[in-house]
């Protein structure tokens, strides 16, 4: 007689690495799994601060992984308490911290037909997109499983450029971000 197996969960995978589009792509997740029933998976790659090929090659930085990994651990529960006001997701799954790189790492997370890997994309500049490679891009072109691009909120770009008034000790222009917040829809 056949060997009967019980159908895997849906999973809903997510990137998290603690950034604004990262936090907002966590609690698309969230929504995502409680509507299609699924648990949802938060993960939170690392890698080496110099990459996992120099760590293989001074093993002095061995000593260090395991302050890494509690390191990456405390920010992966800092990003959950932050969306969700604890580490309870709400929905069942796991969190993970899983060693690799970001793209990689997430693609081979979620390796089932129904995952569904959510990824936060956009909100970089340039000189950042010309020297780091795109996480949702490489999600987006090698995962086998549907993958949910993000956009981040449309409150972030507003955040940046008022940060960056403030840095460059420039006077707050109030009636600008007073039209900003009557432009935007009342859900974000």
């Amino acid at each position: 007689m056949p060997e009967s197996r019980t159908p895997a969960t849906a999973r809903v995978i997510v990137g998290v690495s603690g950034s604004p589009g990262s936090l907002t792509a966590l609690g698309r997740a969230a929504g995502e799994a409680r509507h299609r029933g699924a648990e949802l998976w938060p993960v939170l790659t690392r890698q080496a601060p110099e990459g996992d090929l120099a760590a293989r090659r001074f093993p002095a930085s061995a000593s260090m992984v395991p302050a890494w990994e509690q390191l990456a651990r405390e920010r992966l529960l800092r990003a959950l308490r932050e969306v969700f006001g604890s580490v309870d997701t709400g929905p069942a799954g796991q969190a993970l911290v899983v060693r690799g790189a970001p793209g990689p790492a997430l693609v081979r997370t979620a390796d089932r037909d129904d995952d569904i890997l959510l990824v936060g994309a956009g909100g970089r500049g340039r000189l950042h997109r010309a020297l780091w490679p795109s996480v949702s891009r490489y999600c987006l072109a090698h995962a086998g499983c549907p993958v949910l691009a993000v956009p981040p909120s449309p409150l972030q770009a507003t955040l940046a450029t008022v940060h960056r008034r403030n840095a460059l000790r420039l006077r707050l222009d109030t009636g600008h971000l007073e039209r900003e917040f009557e432009s935007l829809p009342p859900d974000a």
